[in-house]
């Protein structure tokens, strides 16, 4: 049975915490890529207040069945109180990257 890769958001404050969170989801198997992307400004409203800050994007590499894995763990590694975690199917894609994606993130 093919599992369905999904491509995931996440944004940190600052690319030291970005780096650490990438580093440990690749190292654990939750992710088979993350792209580290400075340069994100976000709006937003948090706590009945119009937010604004320099952020950086996480885009992670994953499978639906290590998803529920991925969120506990990038929950517990985030310095935010409620951290951003958005994940989309990926429709298609190169067979065998998508076989790779499956592939590095089967649990060990």
């Amino acid at each position: 049975m093919e599992m369905a890769a999904l491509i995931c958001l996440s944004t940190c404050p600052d690319a030291t915490s970005a780096d650490r969170i990438a580093t440990a989801l690749v190292e654990e198997r939750l992710a088979a890529c993350v792209n580290v992307l400075p340069g994100v400004r976000s709006t937003y409203r948090w706590q009945g207040q119009i937010q604004r800050d320099d952020e950086v994007l996480l885009v992670i590499k994953t499978t639906d069945d290590r998803l529920a894995a991925l969120r506990e763990r990038l929950t517990a590694l985030h310095p935010y109180e409620l951290p951003e975690l958005i994940a989309v199917e990926a429709a298609s894609g190169l067979p065998a990257y998508l076989d790779w994606i499956a592939t590095e993130t089967r649990a060990p």
